[in-house]
């Protein structure tokens, strides 16, 4: 048979899905970890977006899901984090995380590098956990998920200049925070 064959539509939307949402899981991951401050909690908000992804597959526009994903994430964070008791202040670092990723060049190194990067990664964690909330995930969206401030003002439902303002807040407070530590 020449020409088209048309799939149906349940392929065509598992296609989609798999496009738009499948390569972004570890960057849904890496937001859902750092704003639940637990892994068993950010795995349950990302496999509970990603049915809500599905489920509303057609609101996504355009061909790229990155930000559209991020932001069902942080809302079904938000929305099971109503749910749950306050945040502790102090949040145990899983040093094994695949947040950080174990680099195994890294192993080869010198020990006393080595003992010196886990310090420093050790403090900039412990900092970035006491930032509070929404400052801690315009951090995490700009600096380690690389989104642009208008995609961040767009997921937050906040002006650029919200989001920029936090950020700078946010920085001031980490750099506090270090030099405590220091």
């Amino acid at each position: 048979m020449l020409g088209f064959i048309d799939r149906p539509e349940s392929d065509r939307r598992a296609a989609r899905f798999e496009r738009l949402v499948m390569p972004h899981l570890d960057a849904a991951y890496n937001l859902a970890r750092w704003l639940a401050r637990d892994r068993h909690q950010a795995q349950d908000v990302v496999q509970e977006a990603c049915v809500r992804a599905l489920r509303f597959l057609d609101n996504c526009k355009g061909d790229d899901g990155r930000a559209w994903l991020l932001a069902i994430v942080r809302n079904t964070f938000y929305s099971t984090w109503r749910k749950r008791p306050p945040e502790e202040t102090h949040a145990e670092i899983d040093e094994d995380s695949p947040l950080w990723g174990a680099h195994h060049e890294a192993w080869d190194l010198d020990p006393a590098i080595l003992y010196a990067r886990k310090t420093d990664r050790e403090r900039i964690d412990r900092a970035l956990m006491r930032l509070p909330l929404e400052f801690r995930e315009v951090v995490i969206l700009r600096e380690l998920e690389d989104l642009s401030y208008r995609e961040i003002a767009e997921m937050l439902s906040v002006p650029s200049g919200t989001v920029m303002s936090r950020l700078s807040r946010a920085r001031a407070l980490l750099a506090r925070y270090l030099k405590q530590e220091a």
